[in-house]
């Protein structure tokens, strides 16, 4: 049998097989939006972001002495598909995520930080306009 009948045929026995899928691969699903925020004020976040001390644990792009390696970097946060590897990432479970991490995921490292409901909405505005 010559190179290309073999080839031929292994290729038609291909064309046969099934496709599987692994998950946590691409898929053909369409990305979820983007998270949003229509409330709350990006500049009061950062604000609040420097005064709960966000940033000795995260990096957060645009705060000041915001480089902490304890957590997660906060860079293009809106970008990104879950919060806590838990939450779906849109503003409501940021908030929910801010407010009270340990009702989320108890034994998380994020500490309760007593933030509340209109200081955590300013910093979710924040964290969605931010690079």
């Amino acid at each position: 049998m010559t190179l290309t009948r073999t080839l031929r045929a292994l290729g038609v026995a291909l064309v046969g097989l099934p496709i599987v899928a692994v998950p946590g691969c691409a898929s053909t699903a369409p990305p979820p939006p983007p998270p949003q925020s229509h409330a709350g004020r990006p500049d009061r976040g950062a604000q609040l972001i420097a005064r709960y001390g966000c940033g000795s644990c995260h990096t957060i792009p645009g705060i000041n002495q915001a480089d902490g390696l304890v957590g997660p970097p906060l860079t293009q946060f809106g970008a990104r598909s879950y919060i806590a590897g838990e939450l779906p990432n849109n503003a409501d479970n940021l908030r929910r995520w801010i407010t009270d991490p340990q009702a989320v995921e108890p034994g998380t490292a994020m500490p309760n930080l007593g933030v509340s409901a209109i200081d955590a909405q300013d910093i979710v505005a924040y964290l969605y306009t931010a690079g």
